[in-house]
C-alpha cells in the first residue's frame, strides 16, 4: 500500500563512478537518500521540520538488490514509496533508467522514530507528518 509517493531524477555524475566506469554500489544508497528528502519535502515534513518537533528518523534496516549497472551521465527515475508510518517508517525504492524504465536497482528501509532529547524509541509519528501524508493524498 502507498501512503505516498514521488520520483526524482538523478543524472549520474562522472565522480560517482568506481574503476569499472559504472555507479560505485554505495552511490545507490545516496541515490535513496536524494529521492527520500525530495518526497519529505513533497510531503511537508523535512528532516528541518523533524528536528523542529524534537524528532530524527534513523534508518534500522535496510535491503538492496543490485539489478544492472547505472553509467556516466545516464538519467535515473528514483521512484520513493512510504508503504508504513507507524509503528516505523517504512519507504520502498525503485531505481529505473529514465527514458527505458529498465529497473535497475531496489531497496527498502525501515526508519525507527526517535526523541532527539532522548534517544527513546516513538512508535507513533508526529502529526505534522501525518497531516502532511493526509495533504499530499488529497490534492
Amino acid at each position: 500500500m502507498s501512503l505516498a509517493e514521488a520520483e526524482t531524477i538523478i543524472e549520474v555524475p562522472f565522480f560517482d563512478l568506481d574503476p569499472m566506469n559504472v555507479v560505485w554500489h554505495g552511490n545507490y544508497i545516496k541515490y535513496t537518500e536524494i529521492a527520500r528528502c525530495a518526497l519529505l519535502d513533497k510531503i511537508g515534513y523535512s528532516y528541518d521540520e523533524m528536528r523542529i518537533d524534537g524528532v530524527m528518523y534513523p534508518i534500522a534496516k535496510m535491503e538492496m538488490k543490485f539489478i544492472k549497472s547505472a553509467v556516466f551521465g545516464q538519467k535515473l527515475c528514483v521512484k520513493t514509496i512510504i508503504e508504513e508510518l507507524e509503528p516505523g517508517l517504512n519507504i520502498r525504492y525503485i531505481i529505473k533508467d529514465a527514458k527505458t524504465g529498465e529497473t535497475l536497482f531496489k531497496a527498502k528501509t525501515m526508519q525507527i522514530c526517535v526523541e532527539f532529547a532522548t534517544g527513546k524509541s516513538l512508535y507513533e509519528a508526529p502529526e505534522k507528518f501525518k497531516k502532511g501524508i493526509e495533504c499530499l493524498k488529497k490534492s
